[in-house]
């Protein structure tokens, strides 16, 4: 990997800024790559849109605003609406797949994989790991960071008394995206 831009869109209350510090924080100070973070959100904090930018590289990184995503990670039906066109052709796409039952036509060659990641954190107890689930499936799918990495940069970024379950959700959300990656790889000839 030379470079990755990612983007992560979704509503505000679903953790889409702390998905994006954590991917960014995993690289940056856990596997030994650059990073950089953009955040933009709507006037009010919990229903309005918001996205990350993060850009992870083996170089130094010049200009920290994501023009063409190689990866979207999606939460929500709007964000895949506005995001989707930009993505690059060949570009990976991960989405909340029962809150986003139908994605917009995709580039060239790009690639797609669901998750039910609010169910899967709702039957772990907290609907609010959702984004932790989210953060497992795109460390499993994507390859980009190390497993190892994302585990400790999500311990050092949830709050105390939380680190158990927030495992529990990244692990859950890893193991689906490395099932699903085995699935694509049987089917395809």
């Amino acid at each position: 990997m030379a470079k990755a831009e990612i983007r992560i869109g979704g509503l505000g209350g679903q953790g889409v800024i702390l998905c994006g510090l954590i991917i960014g924080k995993a690289a940056s100070i856990y596997d030994g790559k650059h990073a950089t973070l953009i955040q933009a959100f709507g006037p009010e904090a919990r229903g309005s849109a918001c996205s990350a930018q993060v850009i992870v590289s083996d170089e130094p990184i010049g200009y920290p605003y994501v023009k063409q995503p190689d990866v979207l990670v999606l939460m929500s039906p709007d964000a895949a609406t506005q995001f989707t066109p930009q993505l690059k052709p060949g570009g990976l796409v991960l989405y909340e797949s029962e809150l986003i039952p139908k994605l917009p036509v995709l580039p060239a060659g790009a690639r797609a994989f669901g998750i039910p990641a609010t169910r899967l954190a709702e039957e772990m107890g907290r609907r609010l790991v959702l984004n932790i689930v989210m953060v497992g499936f795109f460390a499993g799918v994507s390859g980009l960071l190390g497993y190892e990495s994302v585990e400790k940069a999500v311990l050092d970024s949830v709050p105390k008394g939380t680190q158990d379950l927030n495992l529990r959700a990244l692990r859950r959300g890893y193991d689906f995206g490395r099932e699903l990656l085995a699935q694509k790889k049987q089917e395809t000839p």
